[in-house]
C-alpha cells in the first residue's frame, strides 16, 4: 500500500511539471515588458522612450497578467497531460471540453438552488467568475481535481473501442461521454462540498502564515528534505498557487498565492513594494549561494589528490545551481554519502528564508541568478530590496562554508574527493565524445544501452518517463538496478530507489537522456 501511494503521488508530481514548468515562462516575459515600460530605465537607454516600444512592454506584460487569472483551466488541461499515459494531445482536448461543461454545470445548479451571490458583490461572497461564468471560488484546486479525474478516466477507457454501429463512440469519445455525468455530478457536489473544504484551506494558510518565522523556516526546510523522494513540488506549489500563499488586490483584481501575487505587482507601476507573500518564493537563495559555499568546503576538504578531479565535478554543477536553479547534481553529491550534510542543508535553506523575512526583504528568487536579475533589477530597489537579499545570500554562502567544512573535517565524512580508493569518477572529453559518438544499428545514442543495462535490462522496465531533471522509472525488480553502473558509466548524478519506482537523476539533460531510452526500447512518443 505505501508503495503504491508513493507511486501515486510521484506520478501526480511528475505530472504538475506539466502547467508548473511553463508558469514561470509568464513571469519572464512580464518581466521584459516591465524593462521596456521602465521610466527610469529609460533615462538612460533613449529608446525605451519610444512610443512603440513602451507599447509592446505594455502588451507583454499586460496579455501575460491574464494567465494568472485563468490557472484553473491551465492546470487542468496540464495536468491531463502530464498524467495521461497515451494519447495525451486527446487527454488535453477532452480536459478543456470537462472544464467547460464544470463551470456551467456548476453556475446552472447555484441559479436554481438561488445560490449564486449578486454579480455586484462578490468580494467576500466565496464565489467568483471563470471565463466570463460564476462560480464557486476553487481557484487552481479545480484545475487540479478535473485534471486528475480526467487523466483518470482517459488511462482507463482511451483504448476501448466497439464494433459495427457504436464504433465512432470508443475510445477518446467514450472518455468525454462517461466524463459528462461525472463532471456534472461533481458541479453539483462541490457546491455543497467546497466552500467547508475552502475554509479549511484558509484556515491552514491563516495558520501557517500565523507561525511566522517557524512556520517559513518548516516551509523552507521541508522544500529541501523532500528532494530525495521527488515530492518537493508538492510543497511549495499550493503556496504559489493557491491561498496558501496569500491573497490580494491588485489592480480590481483579486489574485491567490505568493508566485500569481507577485507576478502582477511586476507589471503594476502602482505598487510601491512588493507584498511580504513573495517570501514563499525566496527558495533559490541556496541554489544561488548556499551550495556554492558548500561546493568550495567539499573541494578544501578532499584529499589532495582528488582536488583536481573533484574541481572538474563540482565547477559544472556550481555554475548549473547558480544559473539554473538546479541543485540535484550538488546535492546527490553528498546526500547519501554524508546524509547529515543533506539534513543542515535542510535546515540552513529554511534559515535563510527566515532571515530575509526579518528584514523585510522582497526581492524575487525562485531559482537562479538569471531569473534574479530579470525580475528584480528593473523593478528596482525600493520594490524589491534585492541588495540585501544578495548580502543574505553571501551570509549563507560563509554559513554553509564553514558548517560543511567543520563536519566533513570532524566526523570524517566520505564527501565526493575524499575517497581513500580512487574511486572519484570523472570523464575525459574524449572518453565522453566516444561515448556519445558511438552508435547501435538503429542509431541511439551508446548510453541508452548502458542506461537500460543499468535499470535491469529492457524486460525489467515497466515505464519510462521523466520530471525537469530526472529519469522516472517503474521497474519490475528494483534489485536488478546497478546503482554503480548508471552513476559511473552514465554521468548520473544520483539514483533513488523506492520499491518499484527509480530516479535517475541526470540534469538538465534528461529530456535528450529520455529521448534516447525511449528509441532505444522501441517507445513511440506521445
Amino acid at each position: 500500500m505505501k508503495e503504491k501511494i508513493m507511486t501515486k503521488l510521484q506520478d501526480f508530481s511528475k505530472g504538475m511539471f506539466v502547467p508548473v514548468l511553463i508558469l514561470p515562462i509568464a513571469g519572464i516575459i512580464i518581466a521584459i515588458g516591465n524593462i521596456l515600460t521602465n521610466a527610469k530605465l529609460a533615462e538612460y537607454l533613449p529608446f525605451l522612450k519610444n512610443d512603440m516600444v513602451y507599447g509592446l512592454g505594455k502588451m507583454l506584460s499586460g496579455s501575460l497578467v491574464s494567465i494568472l487569472t485563468n490557472l484553473g483551466i491551465i492546470f487542468c488541461v496540464g495536468l491531463a497531460v502530464g498524467l495521461a499515459k497515451k494519447k495525451k494531445a486527446e487527454a488535453g482536448f477532452t480536459s478543456l471540453l470537462v472544464f467547460l461543461v464544470f463551470i456551467n454545470a456548476m453556475n446552472i445548479f447555484l441559479t436554481l438552488t438561488e445560490k449564486l451571490a449578486p454579480a455586484d458583490a462578490l468580494r467576500g461572497s466565496g464565489q467568483t467568475t471563470v471565463l466570463g461564468v460564476q462560480i464557486l471560488d476553487m481557484g487552481v484546486f479545480l484545475g487540479i481535481i478535473l485534471g486528475i479525474v480526467v487523466a483518470y478516466i482517459h488511462n482507463k477507457f482511451c483504448e476501448k473501442e466497439f464494433d459495427g454501429a457504436f464504433q465512432i463512440y470508443g475510445g477518446s469519445r467514450l472518455v468525454f461521454i462517461i466524463l459528462i455525468p461525472v463532471t456534472v455530478g461533481l458541479a453539483v457536489l462541490f457546491s455543497y462540498v467546497w466552500p467547508p473544504v475552502q475554509n479549511v484551506i484558509n484556515s491552514l494558510g491563516e495558520f501557517i502564515q500565523g507561525s511566522g518565522n517557524f512556520g517559513i523556516f518548516t516551509y523552507g526546510a521541508l522544500e529541501r528534505l523532500l528532494i530525495p523522494t521527488g515530492l518537493h513540488h508538492l510543497v511549495y506549489t499550493p503556496f504559489l498557487y493557491s491561498s496558501l500563499g496569500g491573497v490580494a488586490e491588485i489592480g480590481g483584481q483579486v489574485f491567490e498565492g505568493a508566485r500569481n501575487i507577485y507576478f502582477a505587482e511586476m507589471a503594476d507601476p502602482t505598487i510601491a513594494k512588493l507584498s511580504a507573500t513573495v517570501i514563499w518564493d525566496a527558495r533559490g537563495l541556496s541554489k544561488m549561494f548556499g551550495l556554492i559555499g558548500a561546493c568550495l568546503a567539499m573541494y578544501h576538504t578532499a584529499l589532495p589528490k582528488n582536488k583536481t578531479k573533484i574541481k572538474a565535478i563540482l565547477i559544472p554543477a556550481a555554475v548549473t545551481s547558480i544559473l539554473a536553479g538546479v541543485t540535484e547534481p550538488i546535492e546527490f553529491s553528498f546526500m547519501f554519502a554524508a546524509p547529515v550534510l543533506f539534513v543542515i542543508h535542510g535546515i540552513l535553506n529554511g534559515l535563510g528564508m527566515v532571515v530575509l523575512n526579518v528584514l523585510g526583504v522582497t526581492a524575487i528568487g525562485p531559482n537562479g541568478l538569471i531569473d534574479f536579475l530579470l525580475y528584480n533589477l528593473p523593478l528596482g530597489i525600493e520594490k524589491t530590496g534585492w541588495p540585501m537579499y544578495v548580502l543574505v545570500g553571501l551570509g549563507q554562502f560563509v554559513v554553509y562554508y564553514v558548517i560543511f567544512r567543520f563536519v566533513i573535517t570532524k566526523f570524517k565524512l566520505r564527501t565526493p574527493g575524499r575517497e581513500e580508493d580512487g574511486d572519484t569518477k570523472l570523464y575525459s572529453k574524449s572518453d565522453y565524445k566516444e561515448k556519445v559518438a558511438s552508435k547501435d544499428s538503429n542509431g541511439e545514442s551508446g548510453f541508452a544501452p548502458l542506461i537500460v543495462e543499468g535499470l535491469g535490462g529492457a524486460d525489467n522496465i515497466v515505464k519510462v518517463d521523466n520530471c525537469y531533471t530526472r529519469l522516472r522509472l517503474i521497474v519490475k525488480d528494483s534489485s536488478l538496478v546497478n546503482e554503480a553502473l548508471l552513476k559511473n558509466e552514465t554521468q548520473a548524478n544520483g539514483v533513488i530507489i523506492k520499491g518499484e519506482n527509480v530516479q535517475v537523476v541526470y540534469g538538465l539533460k534528461v529530456n535528450g537522456v529520455r529521448k534516447s531510452v525511449d528509441e532505444f526500447l522501441g517507445i513511440e512518443a506521445n
